[in-house]
């Protein structure tokens, strides 16, 4: 049999697009995963493409919040005291990244990505058959007050020079478009251009139908290592089974830096363990995605549920989950919306992986130009799908990219 053009390793929903996105290239693909499809964070996230999240979680704001924030250890930011001394070097690089001029070019290299994300979407949606589950509801952002509004406005400028639509409201305006909230959230900022995805699971489902319809072939390997072999890649599984391909594409979510790690590069890659608690359809009547940002969390409407999610607990990949956040987060949604019944949810923990500086690592392995990394998402892995898609299909096939990469370097650490 022979190798085919590429060999994906990662069935999440960046492995798939950029899978689906080498077919339409011409080239024959094989997607291998450890577990199969969906069957880590692209199971479980909140099912947004938040275009205007262009702000890098790495910046002096989140510096202001941390310390209060990591007094708690069920709040918006943890780090589990098991795990302190090992994540130390990634958060020295975290602190880095907050310097301001950092910042901006964070900010610069995030909203040409967002904006190439945004302008591939529709057409990578209707490409895959699953454009019918595409929704465009908006997010409301809730502040307790007007001093944390006052304090949200120069990430609402910045919003502003790029060309980002939103509309800062008072408690009545936020009525008209979410009917049920605490009296204590007094002002609120309304972005339409939040759109979102029926259900994240269904829709990675969906693109792993889709790629093997055109003739694509998706395999259960767990792969631990790659090695170069003159014109191609050889690639290497736990169990010992090896597989060659022209060229790869690592898109393994949280266990991208351990595969890269056998090339001989040492990529600051860790681990932010969301939570969430999906609870039924009809638990709220819930209208728009709902961002309370002072506690870390969101509320999402999707076709199987109403999902209550988010924070960052900075555990690795090793600790076992700790759902006593998924329970603070729904307790604080049972206040925040009176009318919400928490009755009947479903827990669930996932691995995003993120580097310091907020952006994702696409480009070419120092070892050999054959591999191509696109890993490192963070939150917005399913926002960025489609781009980050188009940008390594652009790699694969020798072209210039649709946007600079060099601010995603994998080598820029």
């Amino acid at each position: 049999m022979a190798a085919p053009d590429v060999i994906v390793i990662g069935a999440g929903v960046v492995g798939l697009s950029a899978a689906i996105a080498a077919q339409g290239r011409g080239l024959s693909v094989v997607v291998l995963d450890r577990e199969g499809p969906a069957a880590g964070a692209s199971a479980g996230n909140a099912g947004a493409f938040a275009f205007t999240d262009i702000l890098p979680l790495a910046s002096p704001g989140i510096l202001r919040k941390a310390p209060q924030w990591l007094l708690d250890p069920l709040g918006p930011l943890s780090v589990p005291p098991a795990y302190a001394l090992r994540i130390a070097p990634w958060m020295f690089r975290f602190w880095r990244a907050c310097a301001p001029a950092r910042v901006a070019h964070s900010t610069a290299a995030q909203t040409a990505l967002m904006d190439l994300s945004k302008a591939e979407l529709e057409a990578f949606l209707r490409e895959s058959g699953t454009l019918d589950m595409l929704r465009k509801d908006g997010n409301l952002q809730v502040y307790e007050g007007e001093a944390e509004l006052k304090a949200s406005l120069p990430g609402w400028r910045a919003r502003e020079a790029h060309g980002i639509e939103f509309h800062h409201l008072d408690a009545a305006g936020m009525a008209d478009i979410q009917p049920g909230l605490a009296p204590r959230f007094s002002h609120g900022t309304f972005t339409p251009g939040w759109y979102s995805i029926a259900d994240p699971k269904l829709y990675t489902l969906a693109l792993a139908e889709h790629f093997q319809r055109k003739g694509g072939t998706i395999e259960r390997l767990d792969v631990v290592a790659l090695a170069p072999q003159g014109d191609g890649i050889e690639l290497r599984a736990r169990d010992g089974a090896s597989r060659q391909a022209a060229k790869v594409v690592l898109a393994a979510g949280a266990f991208s830096h351990r595969i890269a790690r056998s090339l001989g590069e040492r990529i600051p890659l860790e681990t932010e363990r969301g939570y969430n608690t999906t609870l039924p359809s009809g638990a709220f009547d819930l209208r728009t995605q709902i961002t309370f940002g002072g506690h870390g969390f969101v509320v999402s409407r999707l076709s199987t549920g109403i999902r209550v999610g988010g924070a960052v607990e900075l555990g690795g990949l090793d600790l076992p989950p700790n759902f006593r956040r998924s329970e603070a987060m729904l307790a604080k949604a049972r206040t925040f919306l009176p009318g919400l019944n928490p009755e009947g949810g479903v827990q669930w923990m996932g691995f995003r992986p993120s580097l310091p500086d907020s952006l994702p690592a696409i480009g070419r392995a120092r070892a050999s130009a054959r591999v191509i990394y696109a890993f490192g998402h963070g939150h917005l892995g399913l926002t960025q799908s489609a781009g980050t898609a188009r940008l390594v299909a652009d790699l694969l096939t020798d072209r210039p990219t649709a946007v600079d990469i060099t601010p995603f370097s994998p080598q820029r650490f």
